[in-house]
């Protein structure tokens, strides 16, 4: 509580401030109007002020609620009740990541990984089209799940089923990308083939593509690095990692560019005010300078690390936050939920946020994607200095500079071809589908990015794919980051089956790493395939001279030998 002494007070007013669903509210501004001072609610939504005369009037306002004003007695506790804005209430509410009728919940299983946290997720569902032909899911860059199902695997662990999120898996390897033409923002393709795994079923790829950037014209940046210096970043595979990640990423910067730098550890500090890319050497020596020590402060840092890029703010720019933690927040606000209403308020300024999480052990994976979600940003996880440069130089483009936001497809299946589908990957989290007024939310795709769908549909009829009926409608909406303005591309799925072993290799790869995730999440609708069907087909799809692909062929050898050895254990 917040208690104020006056010399010539005679009462004192108290009471609790709580919202609708009787949650406390903290941080409501009191503005008590005989005297024009203004107080704020505690950590419990409580407060306590000194007044001069018995009855006085408030007038209470936080940010997503109604402004409340009203009469006090002071001799009475006060229980007042803040009621939330409507457009708040839909702000608020558990985003989707895709959306069908016809949903339940699949079994799931909970897994303990030391410390770390992961959203519990529910796998998508067969969906009948003739019911429901409308289904709907957002679009992002992330890729943090494959990188951090690797640092598993190489440690010779087995995988949280909830660690698995396909979706990522497909966008490590921005399969199949095809530059939109005529100065178009995205271009859409779809190929039909067989499903390895289901002689019933058959596969419809789906493949949206962003226009590269010129780089001779990408705006000006103004990034503020908010670093994490606690205590828990202390290990090589943190902190010295994330100075490295940052030191190849200051190499390319511009001098049209501004770097800031904002360290948390024990305190919050700008550790560097607003600095020319040009001066790469001071830029250096700063971040070489950072220690771990300390606890975790993570929201006062994202407060302070806003309001520095706000102050730098380049209208037209990249105006973006990079936070490089573990996620092992400890003081202030550190649940999931009030760091996503934070995050969806400074979101509003227009300033970007970027997620690379590192470590093991504490890894919050669950804070990091919700942040980079709420954040209109993305979120990549570093388990290696080869990472660091993939993401931050070779990559840099599609990460940092955005060419579309708020992006999602919507599909319209057509049952006299379709008679159900299952959209593989894009699973929502538990509490998001069990709410039935959810949101579909979407996301940001950065520059040069390549985006894999895959549904498994089952035909109408035996023919039905080859009649030269298209058998899905595609409607994808997103806004321009510059103008704001909302746009849409239709797209009608051409009937265009092909054999398994005649379609790209790039989506016989695709859909290799859909089994792959499946199977590492003990997916009911992959109960029959083994490891050593998951690596014959990947050995055939995938490219020897791409360096990605032929470690992706290496990873599944690795889990094939964990798992395999994990189940002799179990029979032992």
């Amino acid at each position: 509580m917040l208690f104020v002494l006056n010399t010539n007070a005679q009462y004192y007013l108290r009471g609790e401030i709580k919202d609708e669903k009787n949650q406390h509210l903290q941080n409501v501004k009191i503005l008590l109007n005989s005297d024009r001072n203004v107080y704020y609610s505690g950590s419990t939504g409580g407060f306590g002020i000194m007044c001069r005369s018995l009855k006085d009037s408030l007038t209470l306002s936080i940010d997503g609620y109604e402004v409340k004003a009203l009469n006090v007695k002071t001799d009475v506790f006060q229980q007042i009740t803040m009621k939330a804005l409507s457009s708040n209430i839909s702000k608020n509410r558990p985003k989707l990541i895709s959306f069908a009728k016809d949903q339940n919940f699949s079994s799931t299983y909970n897994w303990y990984v030391s410390d770390e946290s992961y959203f519990s997720l529910v796998e998508n569902e067969i969906v009948n089209a003739n019911k429901f032909p409308n289904t709907g899911f957002s679009l992002n860059i992330n890729k943090a799940s494959y990188s951090n199902i690797r640092r598993f695997l190489n440690t010779k662990s087995l995988v949280p089923p909830d660690a698995v999120r396909i979706e990522e898996l497909l966008n490590y390897f921005n399969l199949h990308y095809r530059e939109p033409g005529n100065k178009d923002v995205f271009n859409i393709e779809s190929q039909v083939s067989d499903c390895p795994w289901n002689i019933k079923s058959k596969l419809l790829f789906l493949n949206v593509n962003a226009r590269k950037l010129d780089m001779d014209n990408v705006p000006p940046s103004n990034l503020v690095f908010l670093i994490d210096a606690s205590g828990s970043m202390e290990l090589p595979n943190r902190l010295p990692l994330v100075k490295a990640a940052f030191q190849m990423l200051i190499k390319n910067l511009r001098p049209i560019d501004t770097v800031s730098i904002v360290a948390y550890g024990g305190t919050v500090s700008v550790w560097l005010p607003p600095t020319s890319g040009a001066e790469k050497q001071k830029i250096t020596e700063s971040i070489e300078e950072l220690t771990a020590n300390g606890d975790t402060p993570g929201e006062s840092a994202i407060r302070m690390a806003y309001k520095l890029a706000e102050r730098s703010f380049i209208k037209g720019g990249n105006n973006r936050v990079i936070l490089a933690t573990d996620g092992d927040f400890n003081v202030g606000e550190v649940s999931e939920k009030a760091l996503e209403d934070l995050i969806t308020q400074e979101k509003k300024t227009g300033v970007y946020l970027t997620c690379l999480g590192v470590g093991m052990g504490n890894f919050k994976d669950s804070k990091l994607e919700i942040l980079a979600k709420r954040g209109n940003g993305n979120y990549a996880y570093l388990d290696d200095i080869n990472e660091a440069e993939k993401v931050l130089v070779k990559e840099v483009t599609q990460t940092f500079f955005s060419v579309a936001d708020d992006v999602f497809l919507n599909v319209h299946f057509n049952p006299a071809v379709i008679k159900d589908y299952r959209l593989i990957g894009f699973d929502n989290k538990r509490d998001a589908i069990a709410d039935s007024t959810g949101d579909l939310e979407g996301g940001e795709i950065g520059s040069g990015n390549s985006v894999l769908a895959i549904f498994e549909i089952t035909p109408s009829v035996a023919d039905s794919l080859i009649n030269n009926i298209s058998p899905a409608q595609v409607l994808l909406k997103y806004t321009l980051p510059a103008t704001k303005v909302r746009k849409k591309l239709s797209y009608d799925c051409p009937s265009n089956y092909l054999p398994f072993n005649k379609i790209d290799k790039e989506f016989q790869l695709g859909a290799v790493i859909g089994m792959f995730g499946m199977k590492l999440r003990q997916s009911k609708y992959f109960p029959l395939s083994d490891w050593t069907e998951i690596e014959q087909i990947a050995n055939s799809a995938y490219d020897p001279t791409n360096y990605l692909q032929k470690q992706f062929v290496q990873l599944i050898a690795n889990a094939k030998k964990i798992y395999i050895k994990k189940r002799m254990k179990v029979r032992h």
